[in-house]
């Protein structure tokens, strides 16, 4: 999820300029899904420059950490500063508007593996075979966005998906499940739920079926660039359908991300 405040100025490279979302609402998304925890993305909005998500992390304490976006080249002391403040990933968004190119990825990881952070990454999933032994090499945990983000959509069976699922299967990659519109031909709509987003659905099922070890869930509030975005309820609805039973959400609501961002 991320925070927006128009406070903060925006990147020259920002393609997405979403209205203000704040620590206080999100507390109200928080109440209604029962979450406790928090973890905050750094938006291509802001670019380099981390502090709206910073402040905001410190609203949420300890319950809160953070992945943001560095450079290669980035000084110690202030990867030490960001680890300080609750920081255990570096984000790389290779879409538009993103901030750090592909070919600082591997100086990137080296970096931040000593601090025991992790890269999360969030490309189109159709690129994943060209990019499978850069990935597979990385000296940290790889999480990947958005059901791998296929654009348009793959089925289970195409060679893309099947290079994420090799990833997984290598032991040092997670796939969060969230933001199923990101990629999904389908327009947004919040019923009926059978029916949400069914173009990315055998993507989640396959991935909960066999690797709910390996999974992650989030909420992607407030959905930058969705209009309209889903409602708090719909997006229950869809979490509840995705992981049906009690140990399968403690597995990927709780476990998981003990392990990844809590440990």
């Amino acid at each position: 999820m991320h925070f927006y405040d128009g406070t903060y100025p925006a990147s020259a490279r920002a393609t997405l300029f979403p209205p203000d979302a704040s620590p206080s609402t999100y507390r109200d998304v928080q109440q209604a899904l029962g979450l406790q925890r928090v973890v905050v993305v750094q938006p291509t909005t802001y670019g380099l420059d981390n502090s709206c998500q910073l402040d905001a992390m410190l609203e949420f304490g300890h319950d809160a950490r953070g992945v943001m976006v560095i450079e290669a080249g980035t000084a110690a002391a202030e990867l030490q500063r960001l680890d300080g403040r609750g920081v255990v990933g570096a984000r790389f968004h290779m879409l538009p508007g993103g901030a750090v190119p592909w070919e600082d990825l591997e100086a990137v990881a080296a970096t931040i593996a000593e601090l025991g952070w992790h890269i999360q990454l969030q490309c189109n999933g159709r690129e994943l075979p060209a990019r499978r032994a850069q990935l597979a090499t990385l000296p940290t945990a790889l999480v990947i966005d958005h059901v791998g983000r296929f654009m348009p959509p793959v089925g289970a069976a195409d060679p893309a998906f099947q290079v994420l699922c090799e990833l997984m299967e290598g032991g040092n990659t997670w796939v969060k499940l969230s933001a199923p519109y990101e990629s999904s031909l389908e327009s947004i709509t919040n019923e009926p739920i059978d029916d949400h987003h069914a173009d990315v659905l055998p993507l989640v099922d396959h991935l909960v079926h066999r690797y709910p070890e390996r999974l992650l869930w989030a909420t992607n509030w407030p959905h930058p660039g969705q209009d309209p975005s889903p409602t708090v309820d719909s997006i229950a609805r869809q979490r509840d359908r995705w992981l049906p039973t009690s140990a399968l959400r403690q597995q990927v609501l709780v476990d998981n991300p003990d392990e990844v961002y809590f440990g």
